[in-house]
Protein backbone atom coordinates (compact mmCIF):
# COMPACT_ATOMS: atom_id res chain seq x y z
CA UNK A 1 0.00 0.00 0.00
CA UNK A 2 1.25 3.46 -0.84
CA UNK A 3 0.61 5.75 2.12
CA UNK A 4 -0.43 9.18 0.93
CA UNK A 5 -1.03 11.89 3.53
CA UNK A 6 -3.02 13.89 1.00
CA UNK A 7 -5.51 11.12 0.35
CA UNK A 8 -8.72 11.17 2.37
CA UNK A 9 -11.83 9.16 1.72
CA UNK A 10 -15.42 10.30 2.02
CA UNK A 11 -17.42 7.10 2.14
CA UNK A 12 -20.95 6.31 1.10
CA UNK A 13 -21.08 3.92 4.03
CA UNK A 14 -24.57 2.62 3.30
CA UNK A 15 -23.30 1.27 -0.02
CA UNK A 16 -20.26 -0.52 1.44
CA UNK A 17 -19.93 -3.79 3.31
CA UNK A 18 -19.34 -3.48 7.06
CA UNK A 19 -15.64 -3.19 7.84
CA UNK A 20 -14.12 -2.35 11.20
CA UNK A 21 -10.73 -0.56 11.26
CA UNK A 22 -7.72 -2.87 11.49
CA UNK A 23 -5.44 -2.13 14.45
CA UNK A 24 -1.68 -2.78 14.42
CA UNK A 25 -0.31 -3.02 17.98
CA UNK A 26 3.45 -2.78 18.49
CA UNK A 27 4.51 -4.33 21.80
CA UNK A 28 3.23 -7.42 23.61
CA UNK A 29 3.56 -6.09 27.14
CA UNK A 30 0.56 -5.83 29.44
CA UNK A 31 -0.80 -2.73 27.69
CA UNK A 32 -0.58 -4.21 24.20
CA UNK A 33 -1.95 -7.59 25.28
CA UNK A 34 -4.85 -5.98 27.16
CA UNK A 35 -5.82 -3.99 24.08
CA UNK A 36 -5.57 -7.11 21.94
CA UNK A 37 -7.70 -9.13 24.36
CA UNK A 38 -10.46 -6.48 24.28
CA UNK A 39 -10.37 -6.16 20.49
CA UNK A 40 -10.62 -9.94 20.27
CA UNK A 41 -13.93 -9.83 22.13
CA UNK A 42 -15.05 -6.86 20.03
CA UNK A 43 -14.48 -8.65 16.69
CA UNK A 44 -12.19 -5.81 15.62
CA UNK A 45 -9.29 -7.04 13.44
CA UNK A 46 -5.84 -6.59 14.96
CA UNK A 47 -2.31 -7.96 15.08
CA UNK A 48 0.39 -7.61 17.76
CA UNK A 49 4.07 -7.26 16.87
CA UNK A 50 6.70 -8.00 19.51
CA UNK A 51 10.42 -7.39 19.16
CA UNK A 52 11.46 -10.22 21.51
CA UNK A 53 11.64 -13.73 20.04
CA UNK A 54 9.59 -15.23 22.90
CA UNK A 55 7.90 -14.44 26.20
CA UNK A 56 10.15 -14.53 29.26
CA UNK A 57 8.65 -15.01 32.77
CA UNK A 58 10.40 -11.95 34.22
CA UNK A 59 9.35 -9.42 36.83
CA UNK A 60 8.35 -9.23 40.44
CA UNK A 61 4.78 -8.65 41.65
CA UNK A 62 1.92 -6.39 40.63
CA UNK A 63 -0.52 -4.83 43.08
CA UNK A 64 -3.99 -4.12 41.69
CA UNK A 65 -6.66 -2.24 43.59
CA UNK A 66 -10.37 -1.74 42.93
CA UNK A 67 -9.68 0.34 39.82
CA UNK A 68 -9.07 -2.90 37.88
CA UNK A 69 -12.17 -4.72 39.17
CA UNK A 70 -14.61 -3.66 36.40
CA UNK A 71 -12.23 -4.82 33.66
CA UNK A 72 -11.51 -8.17 35.33
CA UNK A 73 -15.22 -8.82 35.87
CA UNK A 74 -16.18 -7.85 32.33
CA UNK A 75 -13.47 -10.04 30.80
CA UNK A 76 -14.54 -12.99 32.97
CA UNK A 77 -11.12 -13.10 34.66
CA UNK A 78 -11.93 -12.15 38.25
CA UNK A 79 -12.29 -15.69 39.59
CA UNK A 80 -8.95 -16.75 38.11
CA UNK A 81 -7.30 -13.54 39.32
CA UNK A 82 -8.48 -14.11 42.90
CA UNK A 83 -7.27 -17.73 42.78
CA UNK A 84 -3.77 -16.59 41.79
CA UNK A 85 -3.50 -13.51 44.03
CA UNK A 86 -3.32 -12.66 47.70
CA UNK A 87 -5.07 -9.93 49.64
CA UNK A 88 -2.92 -6.93 50.65
CA UNK A 89 -4.20 -5.39 53.91
CA UNK A 90 -1.55 -2.63 54.15
CA UNK A 91 1.90 -1.41 53.18
CA UNK A 92 4.44 -1.75 55.98
CA UNK A 93 7.34 0.71 56.03
CA UNK A 94 10.50 -0.54 57.76
CA UNK A 95 13.98 0.77 58.48
CA UNK A 96 17.35 -0.85 57.88
CA UNK A 97 17.19 -2.43 61.35
CA UNK A 98 14.10 -4.39 60.22
CA UNK A 99 11.82 -2.38 62.50
CA UNK A 100 8.35 -1.45 61.20
CA UNK A 101 8.17 2.34 61.49
CA UNK A 102 4.55 2.75 60.40
CA UNK A 103 1.83 1.09 58.35
CA UNK A 104 -0.15 2.63 55.46
CA UNK A 105 -3.73 1.36 55.59
CA UNK A 106 -5.69 4.18 53.97
CA UNK A 107 -8.26 2.76 51.57
CA UNK A 108 -7.40 -0.87 52.39
CA UNK A 109 -9.72 -1.58 55.31
CA UNK A 110 -13.12 -1.06 53.71
CA UNK A 111 -12.11 -1.17 50.04
CA UNK A 112 -14.61 -3.88 49.15
CA UNK A 113 -17.57 -2.02 50.63
CA UNK A 114 -16.60 1.41 49.29
CA UNK A 115 -14.92 0.67 45.97
CA UNK A 116 -16.20 -2.73 44.83
CA UNK A 117 -12.81 -4.41 45.06
CA UNK A 118 -9.78 -5.08 47.20
CA UNK A 119 -6.05 -4.57 46.76
CA UNK A 120 -4.44 -7.86 45.80
CA UNK A 121 -0.93 -8.87 44.80
CA UNK A 122 -0.05 -11.33 42.05
CA UNK A 123 3.29 -12.37 40.52
CA UNK A 124 3.71 -10.45 37.30
CA UNK A 125 4.52 -13.57 35.18
CA UNK A 126 1.28 -15.24 36.31
CA UNK A 127 -0.85 -12.20 35.56
CA UNK A 128 0.86 -11.72 32.20
CA UNK A 129 0.14 -15.33 31.28
CA UNK A 130 -3.51 -14.90 32.29
CA UNK A 131 -3.91 -11.99 29.85
CA UNK A 132 -1.81 -13.74 27.20
CA UNK A 133 -4.27 -16.63 27.18
CA UNK A 134 -7.00 -14.24 26.00
CA UNK A 135 -5.17 -13.57 22.73
CA UNK A 136 -4.99 -16.28 20.04
CA UNK A 137 -1.40 -17.29 19.28
CA UNK A 138 -1.75 -16.44 15.61
CA UNK A 139 -2.43 -12.81 16.52
CA UNK A 140 1.01 -12.28 18.10
CA UNK A 141 4.04 -12.06 15.83
CA UNK A 142 7.35 -12.43 17.71
CA UNK A 143 10.79 -11.34 16.51
CA UNK A 144 9.36 -8.26 14.78
CA UNK A 145 11.69 -5.31 15.25
CA UNK A 146 10.05 -2.18 13.83
CA UNK A 147 12.29 -0.09 11.59
CA UNK A 148 9.89 2.48 10.17
CA UNK A 149 6.26 3.48 10.34
CA UNK A 150 4.31 5.53 7.84
CA UNK A 151 0.80 6.95 8.00
CA UNK A 152 -1.52 9.01 5.88
CA UNK A 153 -5.11 9.62 4.95
CA UNK A 154 -5.53 6.11 3.61
CA UNK A 155 -3.83 3.98 6.28
CA UNK A 156 -0.67 3.00 8.19
CA UNK A 157 2.29 0.87 7.18
CA UNK A 158 4.85 -0.97 9.33
CA UNK A 159 8.24 -2.09 8.02
CA UNK A 160 10.19 -4.65 10.08
CA UNK A 161 13.88 -5.56 10.16
CA UNK A 162 13.15 -8.97 8.61
CA UNK A 163 11.81 -7.30 5.47
CA UNK A 164 8.13 -7.86 6.21
CA UNK A 165 5.50 -5.12 5.88
CA UNK A 166 2.06 -4.81 7.45
CA UNK A 167 -0.87 -2.54 6.61
CA UNK A 168 -3.68 -1.29 8.80
CA UNK A 169 -5.93 1.60 9.73
CA UNK A 170 -4.71 2.47 13.27
CA UNK A 171 -1.20 2.08 14.70
CA UNK A 172 -0.79 1.67 18.47
CA UNK A 173 2.63 2.08 20.08
CA UNK A 174 2.66 -0.10 23.21
CA UNK A 175 6.37 -0.75 22.94
CA UNK A 176 7.76 0.79 26.11
CA UNK A 177 9.84 3.76 27.17
CA UNK A 178 12.09 3.65 24.09
CA UNK A 179 9.16 3.12 21.74
CA UNK A 180 10.08 2.77 18.07
CA UNK A 181 6.56 3.93 17.20
CA UNK A 182 7.00 7.10 19.25
CA UNK A 183 10.43 7.79 17.76
CA UNK A 184 9.06 7.49 14.21
CA UNK A 185 6.01 9.58 15.05
CA UNK A 186 8.05 12.31 16.74
CA UNK A 187 10.53 12.43 13.84
CA UNK A 188 7.59 13.00 11.50
CA UNK A 189 6.08 15.70 13.73
CA UNK A 190 9.43 17.42 14.21
CA UNK A 191 9.85 17.80 10.46
CA UNK A 192 6.46 19.47 10.40
CA UNK A 193 7.34 21.71 13.39
CA UNK A 194 4.48 20.15 15.36
CA UNK A 195 6.48 18.54 18.19
CA UNK A 196 6.49 20.42 21.53
CA UNK A 197 10.02 21.22 22.78
CA UNK A 198 9.36 19.29 26.01
CA UNK A 199 8.87 16.08 23.98
CA UNK A 200 12.06 16.63 21.97
CA UNK A 201 14.49 15.77 24.78
CA UNK A 202 16.03 12.55 26.04
CA UNK A 203 14.13 10.58 28.67
CA UNK A 204 15.34 11.52 32.16
CA UNK A 205 16.05 8.63 34.48
CA UNK A 206 17.17 8.30 38.07
CA UNK A 207 16.38 4.71 38.96
CA UNK A 208 17.78 1.23 38.42
CA UNK A 209 15.64 -1.71 39.46
CA UNK A 210 16.62 -5.33 40.16
CA UNK A 211 13.64 -7.69 40.32
CA UNK A 212 12.87 -11.37 40.70
CA UNK A 213 10.68 -14.08 42.22
CA UNK A 214 11.98 -16.92 44.35
CA UNK A 215 11.18 -20.57 43.97
CA UNK A 216 8.44 -21.84 46.36
CA UNK A 217 9.81 -21.63 49.90
CA UNK A 218 9.03 -23.44 53.14
CA UNK A 219 7.55 -21.73 56.17
CA UNK A 220 10.83 -22.30 57.96
CA UNK A 221 12.72 -20.47 55.25
CA UNK A 222 10.28 -17.52 55.13
CA UNK A 223 7.83 -17.56 58.09
CA UNK A 224 5.62 -14.76 56.71
CA UNK A 225 4.37 -17.20 54.06
CA UNK A 226 2.22 -18.80 56.76
CA UNK A 227 0.00 -15.69 56.88
CA UNK A 228 -3.17 -15.65 54.78
CA UNK A 229 -2.63 -12.06 53.69
CA UNK A 230 0.31 -10.89 51.61
CA UNK A 231 3.02 -9.13 53.58
CA UNK A 232 3.96 -6.08 51.52
CA UNK A 233 7.00 -4.49 53.15
CA UNK A 234 8.99 -1.52 51.85
CA UNK A 235 12.41 -0.84 53.28
CA UNK A 236 13.63 2.73 53.78
CA UNK A 237 17.00 3.71 52.34
CA UNK A 238 19.96 3.65 54.71
CA UNK A 239 23.51 4.84 54.15
CA UNK A 240 23.50 3.20 50.72
CA UNK A 241 21.14 4.48 47.98
CA UNK A 242 18.97 1.34 47.94
CA UNK A 243 15.43 0.50 48.97
CA UNK A 244 13.64 -2.80 48.53
CA UNK A 245 10.15 -4.23 48.59
CA UNK A 246 8.97 -7.79 49.23
CA UNK A 247 5.61 -9.47 48.71
CA UNK A 248 4.52 -12.94 49.80
CA UNK A 249 2.37 -14.74 47.22
CA UNK A 250 -0.29 -17.41 46.92
CA UNK A 251 2.31 -19.85 45.51
CA UNK A 252 4.57 -19.56 48.59
CA UNK A 253 7.09 -17.56 46.60
CA UNK A 254 8.51 -14.16 47.50
CA UNK A 255 8.44 -11.47 44.84
CA UNK A 256 11.12 -8.88 45.45
CA UNK A 257 12.48 -5.70 43.94
CA UNK A 258 15.46 -3.57 44.82
CA UNK A 259 15.71 0.01 43.61
CA UNK A 260 18.84 2.11 43.35
CA UNK A 261 18.20 5.85 43.22
CA UNK A 262 20.85 7.59 41.14
CA UNK A 263 22.33 11.01 41.76
CA UNK A 264 23.74 13.22 39.00
CA UNK A 265 27.11 11.42 39.01
CA UNK A 266 25.85 7.81 39.04
CA UNK A 267 23.20 8.72 36.48
CA UNK A 268 25.95 9.74 34.05
CA UNK A 269 27.88 6.54 34.82
CA UNK A 270 24.86 4.43 33.88
CA UNK A 271 23.81 6.50 30.86
CA UNK A 272 25.78 4.25 28.49
CA UNK A 273 23.17 1.55 29.09
CA UNK A 274 20.26 3.78 28.08
CA UNK A 275 19.49 2.05 24.77
CA UNK A 276 21.18 -1.30 25.31
CA UNK A 277 19.87 -4.72 26.27
CA UNK A 278 21.08 -5.54 29.75
CA UNK A 279 22.42 -9.08 29.80
CA UNK A 280 22.63 -11.50 32.74
CA UNK A 281 26.17 -10.33 33.52
CA UNK A 282 24.96 -6.83 34.43
CA UNK A 283 22.26 -8.23 36.70
CA UNK A 284 24.76 -10.59 38.33
CA UNK A 285 27.15 -7.75 39.09
CA UNK A 286 24.41 -5.72 40.77
CA UNK A 287 23.29 -8.78 42.74
CA UNK A 288 26.72 -8.95 44.32
CA UNK A 289 26.61 -5.25 45.24
CA UNK A 290 23.32 -5.43 47.13
CA UNK A 291 23.42 -8.82 48.86
CA UNK A 292 23.60 -7.35 52.36
CA UNK A 293 20.40 -5.29 52.07
CA UNK A 294 18.03 -6.43 54.87
CA UNK A 295 14.58 -7.93 54.37
CA UNK A 296 11.91 -8.92 56.86
CA UNK A 297 10.84 -12.56 56.72
CA UNK A 298 8.97 -13.01 60.02
CA UNK A 299 9.93 -14.92 63.13
CA UNK A 300 13.60 -14.86 64.05
CA UNK A 301 14.90 -15.13 60.48
CA UNK A 302 17.40 -12.37 59.66
CA UNK A 303 17.44 -12.60 55.90
CA UNK A 304 18.89 -10.31 53.26
CA UNK A 305 18.30 -9.66 49.58
CA UNK A 306 21.20 -12.06 49.04
CA UNK A 307 19.10 -14.94 50.40
CA UNK A 308 16.26 -14.07 48.02
CA UNK A 309 18.71 -13.87 45.13
CA UNK A 310 20.04 -17.33 45.98
CA UNK A 311 16.48 -18.71 46.02
CA UNK A 312 15.64 -17.12 42.64
CA UNK A 313 16.51 -18.90 39.36
CA UNK A 314 19.15 -16.74 37.67
CA UNK A 315 17.24 -16.60 34.41
CA UNK A 316 14.31 -14.99 36.26
CA UNK A 317 16.34 -12.09 37.67
CA UNK A 318 16.30 -8.95 35.57
CA UNK A 319 17.89 -5.54 35.83
CA UNK A 320 16.16 -2.62 34.21
CA UNK A 321 16.72 1.10 33.95
CA UNK A 322 13.61 3.13 34.69
CA UNK A 323 12.82 6.60 33.45
CA UNK A 324 10.14 9.04 34.55
CA UNK A 325 8.30 11.38 32.20
CA UNK A 326 4.82 12.18 30.94
CA UNK A 327 4.91 13.09 27.26
CA UNK A 328 2.48 15.70 25.98
CA UNK A 329 2.09 14.18 22.50
CA UNK A 330 0.24 10.86 22.55
CA UNK A 331 -1.13 10.72 19.01
CA UNK A 332 -1.23 12.16 15.53
CA UNK A 333 -3.33 11.20 12.50
CA UNK A 334 -3.70 7.38 12.78
CA UNK A 335 -0.95 6.70 15.33
CA UNK A 336 -1.43 6.58 19.10
CA UNK A 337 0.69 5.67 22.14
CA UNK A 338 -0.25 3.82 25.33
CA UNK A 339 1.54 2.83 28.53
CA UNK A 340 5.25 3.50 28.94
CA UNK A 341 5.45 4.75 25.36
CA UNK A 342 3.69 7.97 26.42
CA UNK A 343 4.09 8.05 30.21
CA UNK A 344 6.84 6.42 32.25
CA UNK A 345 6.12 6.48 35.98
CA UNK A 346 8.59 5.95 38.79
CA UNK A 347 8.31 2.36 40.14
CA UNK A 348 7.81 3.63 43.70
CA UNK A 349 4.15 4.29 42.90
CA UNK A 350 3.57 0.75 41.66
CA UNK A 351 0.99 1.92 39.10
CA UNK A 352 2.81 1.63 35.78
CA UNK A 353 1.03 -1.57 34.74
CA UNK A 354 -2.35 -0.31 35.96
CA UNK A 355 -2.06 2.87 33.90
CA UNK A 356 -0.99 0.96 30.78
CA UNK A 357 -4.05 -1.27 31.11
CA UNK A 358 -6.34 1.67 31.81
CA UNK A 359 -5.00 3.28 28.62
CA UNK A 360 -5.85 0.11 26.69
CA UNK A 361 -9.39 -0.04 28.10
CA UNK A 362 -10.18 3.60 27.28
CA UNK A 363 -8.58 3.43 23.83
CA UNK A 364 -10.50 0.24 23.03
CA UNK A 365 -13.75 2.00 23.88
CA UNK A 366 -13.04 4.80 21.43
CA UNK A 367 -11.93 2.40 18.69
CA UNK A 368 -15.05 0.31 19.25
CA UNK A 369 -17.21 3.45 18.92
CA UNK A 370 -15.76 4.35 15.50
CA UNK A 371 -18.06 3.88 12.52
CA UNK A 372 -17.32 1.31 9.86
CA UNK A 373 -14.74 2.54 7.37
CA UNK A 374 -13.61 5.49 9.54
CA UNK A 375 -11.76 8.28 7.77
CA UNK A 376 -8.54 9.77 9.18
CA UNK A 377 -10.30 12.76 10.77
CA UNK A 378 -12.71 10.47 12.65
CA UNK A 379 -9.83 8.35 13.92
CA UNK A 380 -7.84 11.37 15.04
CA UNK A 381 -10.88 12.76 16.85
CA UNK A 382 -11.22 9.47 18.75
CA UNK A 383 -7.53 9.48 19.67
CA UNK A 384 -7.81 13.08 20.90
CA UNK A 385 -10.69 12.06 23.17
CA UNK A 386 -8.68 9.10 24.47
CA UNK A 387 -5.77 11.31 25.54
CA UNK A 388 -8.09 13.91 27.06
CA UNK A 389 -9.75 11.24 29.20
CA UNK A 390 -6.51 9.68 30.41
CA UNK A 391 -3.82 12.35 30.80
CA UNK A 392 -5.23 14.05 33.91
CA UNK A 393 -5.20 10.78 35.87
CA UNK A 394 -1.76 9.83 34.56
CA UNK A 395 -0.31 13.16 35.70
CA UNK A 396 -1.79 12.67 39.17
CA UNK A 397 -0.28 9.18 39.43
CA UNK A 398 3.02 10.57 38.19
CA UNK A 399 3.05 13.09 41.05
CA UNK A 400 2.05 10.45 43.60
CA UNK A 401 4.82 8.13 42.38
CA UNK A 402 7.45 10.85 42.82
CA UNK A 403 6.17 11.56 46.32
CA UNK A 404 6.40 7.87 47.26
CA UNK A 405 9.90 7.75 45.81
CA UNK A 406 10.92 10.60 48.10
CA UNK A 407 9.22 8.94 51.06
CA UNK A 408 11.54 5.92 51.05
CA UNK A 409 14.69 7.92 50.23
CA UNK A 410 17.07 9.45 52.77
CA UNK A 411 17.33 13.08 53.81
CA UNK A 412 15.31 15.78 55.53
CA UNK A 413 12.50 16.05 52.96
CA UNK A 414 11.79 12.28 53.00
CA UNK A 415 11.69 12.41 56.82
CA UNK A 416 9.10 15.20 56.67
CA UNK A 417 7.01 13.27 54.12
CA UNK A 418 7.09 10.12 56.28
CA UNK A 419 6.06 12.13 59.33
CA UNK A 420 3.14 13.64 57.45
CA UNK A 421 1.97 10.26 56.15
CA UNK A 422 2.39 8.54 59.50
CA UNK A 423 0.28 11.11 61.33
CA UNK A 424 -2.15 12.00 58.54
CA UNK A 425 -5.73 12.07 59.89
CA UNK A 426 -7.90 9.13 58.86
CA UNK A 427 -10.36 11.36 56.99
CA UNK A 428 -7.53 12.69 54.81
CA UNK A 429 -6.26 9.17 54.07
CA UNK A 430 -9.80 8.17 53.15
CA UNK A 431 -10.16 11.20 50.89
CA UNK A 432 -6.95 10.31 49.02
CA UNK A 433 -8.15 6.71 48.61
CA UNK A 434 -11.51 7.96 47.30
CA UNK A 435 -9.76 10.08 44.67
CA UNK A 436 -7.67 7.14 43.44
CA UNK A 437 -10.70 4.85 43.32
CA UNK A 438 -12.54 7.24 40.99
CA UNK A 439 -10.49 5.91 38.06
CA UNK A 440 -12.24 2.67 37.17
CA UNK A 441 -12.52 2.54 33.37
CA UNK A 442 -14.99 -0.07 32.15
CA UNK A 443 -15.61 -1.45 28.69
CA UNK A 444 -18.48 -0.17 26.59
CA UNK A 445 -21.80 -1.90 27.37
CA UNK A 446 -22.23 -2.67 23.66
CA UNK A 447 -19.52 -5.32 24.10
CA UNK A 448 -22.06 -7.33 26.14
CA UNK A 449 -19.53 -8.26 28.79
CA UNK A 450 -20.11 -8.90 32.49
CA UNK A 451 -19.78 -6.13 35.04
CA UNK A 452 -20.77 -2.48 35.52
CA UNK A 453 -21.04 -0.10 32.60
CA UNK A 454 -19.95 3.54 32.64
CA UNK A 455 -23.57 4.57 33.17
CA UNK A 456 -23.99 2.22 36.13
CA UNK A 457 -20.84 3.63 37.76
CA UNK A 458 -22.03 7.21 37.25
CA UNK A 459 -25.41 6.34 38.81
CA UNK A 460 -23.71 4.84 41.84
CA UNK A 461 -24.61 1.22 41.16
CA UNK A 462 -21.85 -0.77 42.92
CA UNK A 463 -19.57 -3.12 41.03
CA UNK A 464 -19.57 -6.78 41.92
CA UNK A 465 -17.13 -7.23 44.78
CA UNK A 466 -14.14 -9.51 44.80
Amino acid sequence: MEINPAVTFKHERELMFAKRPKVLIVGAGLGGLTLGAILQKSDIPYDIFERAPKVKPLGSAICFNATMAPFLHQMGLMEEFVSLSKLVPSIQIADQDRQIKFTMTGGFDDARRKYGGETRVIPRPEFYDMILQQVPKERIHFGKKILTTKQGGNGVLLRCSDGTEYEGDILVGADGAHSAVRQNLYAELKKENKLPPSDDVALPFSTICLVGQTKPLTLEEFPHLALDESQFIRMLAGEQPYTNATFTTKRNTVCWSLVQYLDAETSRENDSFRNSEWGPEAAEAMCEQVRDQPVIAGGDRMLTIGDLIDWTPKEYISKVMLEQKVFQTWHSCRTVLIGDACHKLNPSGGVGATNAMHDAIVLANYIHALPHHPIADEIESALTSYQAERIEWVEKDFARSLMLKKMVSKGLVPMIIRFMIKYMPEFMMSKRADEIALVKPALQPSLNLKGPTHQQQEEGIPAQTI
